[in-house]
């Protein structure tokens, strides 16, 4: 290494933790070096993500004239694989192979799953784009082509994700995990960050053939990126049918009665509702701001598409302030409800953006997505922290696997609804004008934020009255 070199290396550790974002969670033995190539697998869920959910719905919906209801089952078609990523951990812990792997397996089968969607995707898409001989197929090959496309890239993705997850805390120590977790989520945003840019740039001028020639490079980066990401990262054991002994913290009860002792935990299944009414709120209007963009206020594909930056944005601004103030021993699910208070003016603003004119349209428009990320991530690290907090003893993965289940699930039924909602008051009530299906949608997520917060405040007085009894004692 040149002087130069050294003087920048230097330069940049003695920054600390306080410039650098979960730099406390590297350790001797778990280097950051090492924790941000593991942390690549959540970048290449990010990209799979920004596709799913931001360009090709709107592509599909404006520019291909897919129904939205159509769109919305497509995009929420993960949610029938979601319910078992509690399932895909627990047997990521106690899984006893040959070459003595007990995460790499599933890591590597995930990543085959969703490299496959991504490659049936572009026939599909041919298909319904009516290019070439592919326009002489029937229209329900293309949208049985994509579903599929759909299902199998949410599958490898909650895969992946809970696997991968799981992976990085067996690598941890105990008192590192949450900050690890926290560093793989902010990899996520940064993900989809950095593909919507992309991909906003590459879709600038569209075309058919250029969003083919994008996935089928996402196609191939995804398999890149979780080969590098998995490489090395955990150590072979000599044994396979000695692994789930020679693991200290497999589990050695069955799922079911593990399951069972996690849910009869105090306050689990409120909890776990919390989680689920709040990601609905946040997530049913994911398959329609992008289309909403473009059809009430005529912003091109490019433009919707960094919309989906702006939203991640807001998203790594929520996580990395929670992480701050949570780190100082601040109430999560005080943390999570003011999440779910931020989102209720950042909807509000979107739904005022169909008023305005021009500039001012777009910028309140924009404002109102990065808030309402901003409040996700506010509420996601603050219901995930709690998760973790209250996990019992040896249960921290199962609990991992439930929180991003019930997650995944309500994202995947909140989407669902959207596009159907959507599409029933287009129908039912058109002397309403174009935006009221997006309208009507937008003011329900308002709704659930309110049933969020009303679920969470018995949590809220109960630590507080803990807290109480803690310093009279």
């Amino acid at each position: 290494m040149n002087p130069v070199s050294q003087k920048a290396m230097k330069l940049w550790a003695s920054l600390g933790s306080r410039f650098l974002p979960f730099a406390d969670a590297a350790t001797p033995d778990l280097p950051l070096s090492r924790l941000l190539r593991l942390s690549l697998f959540q970048v290449a869920v990010g990209m799979s993500l920004v596709l799913l959910v931001g360009t090709l719905n709107r592509v599909m919906i404006v520019e291909l004239n897919v129904p939205a209801s159509i769109v919305g089952v497509m995009v929420s078609l993960p949610l029938l694989f979601a319910p078992f990523r509690a399932l895909i951990g627990f047997k990521s812990d106690v899984h006893k192979s040959v070459l003595g792997w007990r995460r790499v397996p599933f890591l590597y089968k995930g990543t085959l799953v969703q490299f496959g969607g991504l490659a049936i995707l572009p026939f599909a898409l041919l298909v319904l784009s009516g290019s070439g001989d592919a326009g002489n197929a029937p229209v329900w090959i293309g949208q049985f082509g994509a579903a599929l496309a759909f299902l199998l890239i949410g599958a490898g993705v909650h895969t992946t994700q809970t696997v991968g997850l799981a992976l990085a805390t067996d690598l941890a120590s105990p008192e590192s995990r949450p900050k690890v977790v926290g560093l793989m989520y902010t990899m996520l945003m940064f993900g989809m960050i950095a593909a919507a840019i992309v991909f906003g740039m590459l879709l600038a001028d569209f075309s058919p053939g250029r969003l083919i020639q994008v996935i089928q490079g996402s196609a191939v980066v995804t398999i890149v990126l979780n080969g590098i990401a998995v490489w090395k990262q955990e150590a072979r054991r000599t044994s396979g049918a000695t692994q789930a002994t020679a693991h200290p913290g497999a589990p050695s009860a069955s799922f079911r009665e593990s399951w069972d002792v996690f849910i009869q935990g105090k306050d689990a299944m409120r909890r776990l509702i919390a989680v689920g009414f709040g990601t609905m709120a946040f997530s049913m209007a994911d398959v329609l701001l992008e289309p909403y963009g473009g059809q009430i206020l005529s912003m091109s594909v490019g433009d919707t598409t960094k919309l989906t930056a702006a939203l991640a944005v807001g998203g790594l601004l929520g996580f990395g302030l929670a992480s701050r103030v949570l780190s100082r021993g601040a109430d999560p699910f005080r943390m999570a409800s003011f999440g779910s208070l931020v989102g209720i003016p950042a909807f509000l603003a979107v739904i005022f953006a169909a008023e305005l004119q021009g500039a001012a349209s777009v910028l309140t428009f924009g404002c109102g997505t990065a808030l309402i990320g901003f409040g996700a991530g506010l509420f996601g690290h603050g219901t995930l922290t709690a998760t973790m907090n209250a996990a019992p003893k040896d249960q921290a993965g199962l609990a991992l696997g439930a929180w991003g289940a019930v997650q995944a699930s309500a994202a995947g039924v909140a989407i669902a609804l959207g596009g159907i909602i959507r599409d029933v008051v287009t129908a039912f009530a058109p002397q309403f004008g174009p935006a009221a299906g997006y309208n009507a949608v937008y003011g329900l997520e308002l709704l659930l934020l309110l049933a969020t917060l009303v679920t969470m405040v018995p949590l809220i007085k109960r630590r507080d009255t803990l807290l109480m009894q803690g310093q009279l004692n």
